[in-house]
């Protein structure tokens, strides 16, 4: 019996692998082209990739954002839990990093659900308010530069529809949130926990998946 979230030293961690994991052979072949990548460690696990993919299927998600696509392994389990005609907005600026995975969303016959926008991704989101698309999606995935974070957040809020959900990814920041660290990255992390503790419009939980994942439900 626990009353708080177990410690998972790197036994357990490769049992919840080991009696979890269900990949698709893309994803697997997509976790080990980044693993050599300079920057693999900005990769999302493939339990909280497996457990977006379940959010999809258990909203009934049709329509879903993403911000921060890297080599799109995210992406990919975000498309793969999408039905046949379902669609993801993916947005990032690096047109290097996000080739890395595209051969696997083709791989995994995924390509056409991935609306892939190398832009800003503000600037991204604003056109699609602008374009009168507030309250027309259903799932959004913020994993990209942190001080941006609540800017990408007010935006996903708008949106999405009632009882859509944001996933934002880092939010408990290798445990840096906790500190008195003084770091741009750090405290617009903490900013925003605070922010969202608060936020009325959402019901909250922030969960010890991966380096922290914050799940928002708009009311």
């Amino acid at each position: 019996m626990s009353n708080r979230t177990l410690n998972l030293d790197d036994t357990l961690y490769q049992y919840v692998l080991d009696h979890s994991i269900r990949e698709h052979p893309a994803q697997e072949a997509l976790r080990a082209a980044t693993r050599s990548h300079p920057y693999a460690g900005m990769q999302i696990s493939p339990e909280q990739g497996q457990f977006m993919g379940l959010l999809i299927k258990l909203m009934g998600a049709r329509r879903t954002i993403e911000i921060g696509v890297f080599t799109g392994y995210s992406a990919l389990a975000v498309a793969l839990a999408l039905p046949e005609d379902g669609k993801l907005m993916a947005c990032d600026i690096s047109n290097e990093y996000t080739q890395i995975g595209q051969p696997f969303w083709e791989q995994a016959q995924v390509r056409h659900k991935i609306d892939l926008q190398l832009r800003p991704a503000l600037e991204t989101l604003d056109a699609r308010l602008a374009a009168g698309e507030a309250g027309q999606y259903d799932f959004a995935f913020i994993d990209a530069d942190k001080t941006s974070y609540d800017g990408y957040y007010e935006r996903c809020l708008q949106l999405l529809r009632s009882g859509g959900l944001v996933a934002i990814d880092n939010t408990l920041w290798s445990g840096k949130v906790a500190t008195r660290d003084t770091s741009a990255d750090t405290v617009a992390l903490q900013a925003l926990n605070i922010k969202l503790h608060h936020d009325a419009r959402i019901d909250l939980s922030l969960l010890p998946i991966g380096d922290g994942l914050t799940l928002a439900r708009k009311r």
